[in-house]
């Protein structure tokens, strides 16, 4: 089987060192750690997020200063519709 090769730039230090720390405590090289964290996220099947999760996610930023009563909206979002 042909591998292929990954190089990442531009990290922030804090991962190369939580990286590095996770290597440390599974007894194997940072590359490994890496290879290991690739496998485990990209192998599982994909999931599409719910508007919820999506809204939860600071990084997505989409309304920041928007009050969520996300309690009643997940049970909104999460109930059965008959139609």
């Amino acid at each position: 089987m042909d591998m292929a090769q990954l190089l990442v730039r531009n990290l922030e230090p804090i991962i190369v060192t939580r990286l590095k720390e996770r290597a440390r405590l599974h007894g194997v090289p940072a590359e490994e750690e890496h290879r290991r964290i690739l496998r485990e996220v990209c192998l599982q099947p994909l999931q599409a997020a719910s508007l919820i999760d999506f809204l939860r996610n600071p990084d997505n930023a989409a309304a920041p200063t928007a009050e969520l009563d996300l309690a009643r909206s997940q049970a909104i979002e999460s109930r059965q519709l008959n139609f």
